[in-house]
């Protein structure tokens, strides 16, 4: 059975490992573009992709931005910069995230720099003359503040422009908040006599996409209450109940949540390179467009209170293959206590030890049985390996003996094995909640752990974490012979290899198990299971089992005789 567990936690992380690379080798996932010479130093600080396809018959938004005034907004959270040219977005950078890419740190930036695709908040009419004209014409400017805080918590910008010779009107108006990556607009139009589709922009919101197992990048969006995460060949068009449309990858996010919304598209422009935007209906008579933009951190808070299902973009559920309402479960309480246990640590890392300490107090009884279950699989391993000697080639009279014999000696066989079971759940929530939530991006631990969302620079903690893992095999108990002892000394190299690649305050986790594993082990060694097992009785005995070293008392004709000591 242990040989059993042992194939089924290789297999497993088999499976997380090869999956993507599986999906690459089939074609499903693109290998990722590499980097070209110079791309760290780019005023970005994200690296060059391929060369954009050649720009489409009246497609506005695959032409190159001309120069134009642009217009800045700052606030706590993020600087943006709007051009007069279009009244497009060209610059939206997060403060409080630095670009870990870049040779000298700097805030990440949500705007792709190629400019011959979609600009954020680009607009495209049915009449490919109109959507130049949208798109090119130059707005007038009127703001109401110049800088957000505390003091000015909100603050508005319209842009408008008209055009006499078609008879256009557009007038888009921002409103932005101190506190939030959230901006409400509100897009009056006249003179359009089809449907305007509003573009949230061309990777507007990816910073790094990154081929990792969990997690999807690229497009995504909600019809109804049914989430989509897609990157489509080509295209992808949906009509009907459009709660929003984003574009993600694994920390951030860049939404467009519309009101009475006609239908939503994807589109992929080149290898990573995608664009999404939601439809609306217009007519001739004019009407106002309203929508939100919230462009920012997958904070699981943030997105929870726009009240759209967006947190769920957040992968808690991942197992394998797609969700796991089970994980998902769990998940969600560990990360509410994983952060309440910052709030009062300050420190992840130190909040990641004490969530994995009382994870191991919960399920101490668990593993206490699991413990006894083996030492007494370990007890009778010579009479069961005597058994399958002896009934090799009766294997119906094998497992009835079989289990005769665990009933008499009280032992389980999966005993070890379904404690386990009931764990992995946890254990697959924690590598989630670790691996994929930004409160660990750039969260310090100690000394030279400066980033729990990224590997240990010096590969310390991985190798403390396999040296910790062959400590804990050698003092768990085993059925197994010595020469598979020594194989199974394997298993702890192939997971420090593994460990090197994957964020520290997953190593912290794992090798705060182990050493907890590991006292777990000795105390129960020492205390709960120091007794001796008993002596069976003598053949033909009555009584009970006599104490080692002394001789049971003479039962001849006078029978009173004292116990000698040996």
């Amino acid at each position: 059975m242990e040989k059993r567990i042992i194939l089924f936690l290789v297999i497993s992380f088999g499976i997380i490992v090869g999956f993507d690379l599986l999906l690459k080798e089939t074609g499903m996932i693109p290998d990722a573009p590499p980097a070209e010479e110079g791309t760290a130093g780019s005023p970005t600080g994200r690296d060059t992709l391929p060369a954009a396809p050649p720009a489409r018959e009246g497609d506005v938004t695959n032409r190159p931005a001309p120069q134009a005034p642009t217009v800045d907004v700052e606030t706590p959270l993020y600087r943006a910069r709007f051009t007069t040219r279009g009244a497009h977005i060209h610059s939206w950078q997060l403060k409080r995230y630095l670009n870990r890419d870049a040779a000298q740190p700097q805030p990440i930036e949500f705007v792709y720099p190629e400019g011959r695709f979609a600009p954020p908040l680009s607009v495209r009419a049915g009449d490919p003359d109109v959507t130049a004209a949208l798109n090119a014409g130059t707005f007038d400017v009127s703001r109401d503040f110049d800088r957000l805080d505390d003091a000015h918590p909100v603050g508005h910008l319209t842009l408008s422009h008209r055009d006499e010779t078609r008879d256009l009107f557009v007038e888009k108006i921002f409103t932005f908040y101190h506190d939030t990556y959230l901006m409400d607009v509100a897009m009056r139009v006249h003179g359009l006599d089809d449907a305007v589709e509003v573009i949230l922009g061309t990777n507007f919101g990816v910073v790094e996409w990154g081929q990792g197992f969990i997690g999807a990048m690229g497009p995504a969006w909600m019809m109804g209450d049914v989430l989509e995460k897609d990157v489509p060949d080509t295209e992808i068009r949906r009509t009907g109940d459009i709660r929003w449309a984003a574009l993600q990858d694994k920390y951030f996010i860049s939404v467009i949540i519309p009101q009475d919304a006609q239908g939503m598209f994807a589109r992929t422009e080149a290898d990573y390179v995608a664009t999404t935007g939601v439809e609306f209906p217009v007519d001739a008579r004019g009407g106002e467009l309203r929508f939100q933009v919230y462009a920012g951190p997958k904070q699981f808070d943030a997105l929870r209170e726009l009240g759209r299902g967006l947190e769920d973009t957040i992968d808690f559920g991942w197992f394998i293959y797609g969700s796991w309402a089970l994980v998902k479960a769990v998940a969600k309480p560990l990360f509410y206590v994983l952060r309440f246990l910052f709030d009062y640590t300050q420190n992840y890392g130190a909040a990641i030890i004490l969530l994995t300490c009382g994870i191991k107090l919960l399920f101490v009884p668990l593993q206490y049985k699991s413990y006894k279950s083996m030492q007494g699989m370990q007890k009778i391993q010579p009479k069961i390996q005597a058994l399958q000697a002896r009934l090799k080639d009766d294997r119906e009279r094998l497992n009835r003996e079989l289990i005769k014999l665990y009933k008499e000696h009280k032992v389980n066989p999966v005993g070890g094995c379904l404690p386990m079971l009931l764990q992995m759940p946890v254990f697959i929530s924690l590598f989630n909640i670790l691996y994929m939530t930004v409160e660990l991006r750039q969260a310090p631990f100690l000394l030279w752990v400066t980033d729990l969302s990224i590997p240990d620079p010096y590969y310390v903690l991985p190798v403390l974490m396999g040296v910790s893992m062959v400590v804990q095999q050698k003092i768990m108990p085993t059925t197994m012979d010595p020469t598979q002892a020594k194989m199974m000394l394997l298993l702890p190299v192939f997971l420090t290899f593994l460990f090197l690649t994957f964020p520290a305050g997953l190593v912290v986790y794992w090798l705060t198990n182990n050493v907890l594993t590991i006292l777990q082990q000795v105390v129960t060694d020492r205390i709960f299971l120091k007794a001796p097992p008993p002596v069976p009785p003598a053949s033909g005995g009555v009584g009970p089992a006599t104490p080692a070293g002394e001789t049971a008392p003479a039962h001849g004709k006078k029978g009173k005789g004292k116990a000698r000591h040996a």
